[in-house]
């Protein structure tokens, strides 16, 4: 199934969740939290202003991101798969920097 974000969109595959505590304690599936942080899949084209333009979205496919757990919307029948909107990411993730 292909899924093409609308609007002000993105579509992110989350990362796994923590199976392992900090201190090492092997985590059950109801106590994983759903993690925070995904690499974009896609984007929308962008938020209509009310000339009738679009603003530009500012975050690129490939980038990571921390988003905010709140404003998400998996997609049915894909596991990992969220839509948010661009306002909803928090923070761009640069690898080793």
């Amino acid at each position: 199934m292909k899924v093409q974000p609308k609007g002000d969109r993105l579509l992110i595959r989350r990362d796994d969740a923590e199976k392992v505590s900090k201190g090492g304690i092997l985590l059950p599936d109801k106590a994983q939290r759903k993690a925070r942080l995904g690499t974009v899949l896609a984007a929308g084209p962008g938020r209509r202003i009310d000339t009738g333009g679009r603003l530009e979205m500012t975050i690129r496919v490939g980038a990571k991101v921390l988003f905010n757990v709140y404003g998400q919307h998996e997609v049915p029948g894909q596991d990992g798969l969220i839509l948010v909107r661009e306002e909803d990411v928090l923070a761009e993730i640069e690898e080793g920097a």
